[in-house]
């Protein structure tokens, strides 16, 4: 299943709903980048609020390798002739619907991060501000160069991809193990309730988002629907 679509016209994320048999509550979850267009989070937005519970991404308090690392992003939109939008609460989440934010604190983010070997702590702080230059001097055009796209993997695959990639169970263990409990709650508590639960979390979580769901509670993707991200100048 793919997730993340980026091709030389657009990039576009797939929202994707999951439910299980016998079961009326359902998960919708959208893969989120964290600089799009604002089209982009206007259109999260309008979707939302047909939820009954949003369960949002967004590491609490103040951390200076958390910031260091968020330049990557943070220097895009500075850029008016990009016609991107950095990511915010107030673009995306839609007044009155309940909100709960499972993630990580700055602090637990942080020493994630210095648990890596030294020389790779100091690239990840060296390479972030350099991304964001690119991002900012280049516009759209810098997600477009090369066909990519993020899948949802099976569960094994994914571990064997990962178990050579300190970096990303760095940046992402802690914080799927925290979400995946979360969700796990709201199934055993409200399972028999007929609403709709949207996850909001970047693409990179939602490998794990849709395998745990999928192997822990046995959810399905069952609908998928195409939002574009950006498009070029």
């Amino acid at each position: 299943m793919q997730i993340i679509e980026v091709t030389g016209y657009a990039v576009r994320s797939a929202v994707i709903t999951m439910r299980r048999r016998g079961t009326p509550l359902e998960f919708v979850i959208f893969p989120m980048l964290h600089v799009a267009s604002p089209t982009f989070y206007s259109q999260v937005r309008l979707r939302l609020r047909d939820c009954d519970l949003i369960v949002v991404e967004g590491i609490r308090g103040g951390s200076a390798g958390v910031s260091a690392l968020t330049l990557a992003y943070r220097f895009a939109p500075r850029r008016r002739r990009n016609g991107l939008q950095e990511q915010r609460d107030d673009l995306v989440l839609p007044e009155g619907v309940p909100v709960i934010n499972p993630d990580v604190t700055a602090a637990e983010a942080a020493a994630d991060l210095r648990a890596l070997p030294w020389w790779m702590y100091a690239l990840l702080m060296v390479a972030a501000p350099v991304m964001g230059l690119v991002f900012a001097l280049r516009g759209p055009r810098a997600f477009l160069d090369e066909d990519q796209e993020i899948e949802d993997l099976p569960s094994t695959l994914r571990a064997e991809m990962m178990a050579d990639n300190p970096v990303e169970h760095a940046m992402t263990d802690r914080r799927d193990q925290r979400l995946l409990d979360a969700l796990g709650a709201i199934c055993s508590a409200r399972h028999e309730e007929e609403i709709r639960v949207a996850v909001v979390y970047g693409a990179g979580h939602v490998p794990a988002i849709v395998s745990g769901l999928w192997n822990r509670h046995g959810y399905r993707p069952r609908e998928a629907e195409w939002l574009t991200v950006l498009v070029p100048e």
